[in-house]
């Protein structure tokens, strides 16, 4: 499978999936969340596989959150649309694997970057990985279930 905002691997039972958008901070748009999903539906369904492996390139971030510049002139349906795509397509999806996902954060996971972590099954930090839902600060809901995964990880 080719993708242009994604790497993946596999290799001893181990997937990797690599977010590879270093120049937008491994944002998401349209196209990554697609690609995310492809890529954990196509590992899911190798039973060779026995654990994936979620991180973002680069030394900055493992995903920023959500690339603004795409959705930024959205109407409030595109938006809606987005979100519950978005929810089904990848937050979700991933919370339901039957393979273990372990989120290797190596930076900023930001909104959305931390909601995919919250997703996995496990977290890996870096020392310098910094992790939160900046939206609550614009008296916005994380729109993923990022509120409600936060706290059952706790």
């Amino acid at each position: 499978m080719n993708f242009e905002n994604i790497l993946i691997t596999s290799e001893n039972g181990i997937g990797q999936i690599t977010i590879n958008r270093p120049s937008k901070l491994n944002a998401l748009n349209v196209a990554t969340i697609q690609e995310l999903h492809n890529a954990f539906e196509t590992l899911d369904a190798d039973a060779a596989t026995r654990v994936i492996i979620v991180t973002g390139e680069g030394e900055k971030a493992f995903v920023a959150g959500a690339d603004i510049s795409e959705f930024a002139n959205f109407s409030v349906e595109e938006g809606a649309q987005l979100a519950q795509q978005g929810q089904e397509l990848l937050f979700d999806f991933v919370e339901n694997l039957k393979t273990p996902v372990i989120a290797a954060v190596n930076g900023f996971a930001l909104g959305g970057g931390f909601e995919i972590a919250l997703s996995c099954d496990f977290i890996v930090a870096a020392e310098k990985a910094s992790m939160g839902l900046p939206e609550i600060k614009l008296s916005l809901i994380p729109g993923c279930g990022g509120a409600y995964r936060m706290f059952k990880k706790v």
